[in-house]
């Protein structure tokens, strides 16, 4: 079982008013004021709409999931097969996705044989897939958010590179190119996890990007983040960090942020009994951040779930029920693709053991069989079909119209 918390803090209603200072043009401020006033999805605010979202269409996507008490399942991707996984599962289940980029994975898909010494790969590959999803994220009908998860201290160069590419996009299209970025400096010690993240959500909010941090530590491994030996008390974050973090972060004019705090939860999947989890924490930390600044809303915290793979339907919908609106899911999903693809080989292994020659003659073709295509479309498949019943779980299915 493992689960891994981000909480996530979502700023006021003009958290992504336009500014002057990245040059936008009055025709599309008003392009997007008129398309705003007309619902795409009778369930959902009028500024949600299928493709990407981004800006105060999140907030208000975001702050529609708490208030109706569902999650929205927040996938690793490796490469545009995965991607579209994503956006084929969430037209069939009837909700939004969020499509994750990690930095290897942005490596991945720029090429494993590139020179990645400055991170010019993984930015590159990020971008590239995210430009992806912009060209075919309305085509599903869905609203997608364009994610990345975590970046350690080390890694910021990666971050940098991606804002540069979303500020460039907001001076020509009046919103950026990604939704949002986790920031992950939860080895640091808390004011120094805090100031950074300050930092850059300063940033972030001239151009309508949410952040994403963590408050104590996610255990296992993922992606090279390996926190497999940490010391158990760092899993579990402490009521007084959360309101410290929001605090801070609240000085920060039109800021919206999201805060991962841990409760025990692991990347990657464990026997039962290995993983204990206390989402009681989420439920102090809303109980405590309400009472500090006198909220009439019992869950002033969004809260996003890390490390969903392998976790109880019943740990799912509990901590839902404590203001989580997104959780993290990789290994069940890299699991279900290559499923598909090991099933794949099984069927048609006959057909597959040279390009000519099957068991329905030795002069038969076998080019239909071995095509990647055929066996990229099966893993597809298979993701989508998890994804479809992780979004059950998560009761994020039919909440568009």
């Amino acid at each position: 079982m493992k689960l891994a918390i981000a909480a996530l803090l979502v700023g006021s209603a003009a958290a992504f008013a336009p500014t002057a200072s990245f040059g936008v043009h009055n025709s599309a401020l008003n392009m997007a004021t008129e398309a705003a006033t007309e619902k795409a999805f009778a369930k959902l605010p009028a500024t949600v709409k299928p493709g990407v979202v981004t800006g105060q269409a999140l907030v208000d996507l975001l702050d529609a999931a708490k208030e109706q008490g569902y999650a929205i399942p927040g996938v690793n991707i490796v490469g545009s097969n995965s991607i579209n996984a994503c956006m084929e599962a969430a037209a069939k289940y009837g909700g939004p996705i969020m499509v994750t980029f990690s930095k290897g994975g942005g490596q991945f898909i720029a090429g494993k044989s590139l020179n990645n010494d400055a991170d010019q790969a993984s930015i590159a590959g990020t971008i590239a897939g995210a430009r992806h999803v912009h060209e075919v994220a309305k085509l599903y009908g869905v609203p997608v958010v364009l994610h990345t998860d975590h970046c350690q201290k080390a890694w910021l160069p990666w971050i940098d590179g991606l804002l540069a590419a979303s500020e460039e996009h907001y001076a020509k299209e009046g919103f950026p190119l990604f939704s949002s970025h986790m920031l992950d400096l939860s080895e640091e010690p808390l004011e120094e996890n805090i100031a950074i993240c300050k930092s850059y959500l300063e940033k972030f909010a001239k151009i309508g990007i949410l952040l994403e941090f963590e408050l104590g530590v996610t255990g296992g491994e993922e992606d090279g983040v390996d926190n497999s030996d940490v010391d158990s008390s760092r899993l579990y974050t402490q009521p007084e960090e959360v309101y410290y973090a929001y605090e801070q972060l609240s000085q920060v004019p039109n800021g919206a942020f999201t805060c991962a705090a841990s409760f025990g939860n692991v990347h990657g999947v464990y026997a039962p009994g290995n993983v204990d989890l206390q989402p009681i924490i989420l439920y102090n930390s809303q109980k405590y951040i309400q009472e500090k600044i006198g909220s009439d809303d019992d869950k002033p915290m969004k809260f996003v779930f890390h490390g969903g793979s392998g976790s109880s339907v019943e740990d799912i919908q509990y901590a839902i029920g404590a203001g989580v609106i997104k959780m993290n899911i990789d290994t069940d999903t890299q699991w279900a693709f290559w499923d598909g693809v090991r099933a794949y080989e099984a069927k048609y292994r006959d057909y597959l053991q040279g390009q000519i020659g099957n068991p329905e003659g030795a002069e038969k073709p076998n080019k239909k069989y071995y095509d990647p295509r055929m066996m990229l479309r099966a893993g597809e498949e298979t993701m989508a079909a998890r994804l479809c019943k992780a979004a059950e779980d998560l009761k994020c299915t039919n909440v568009l119209n």
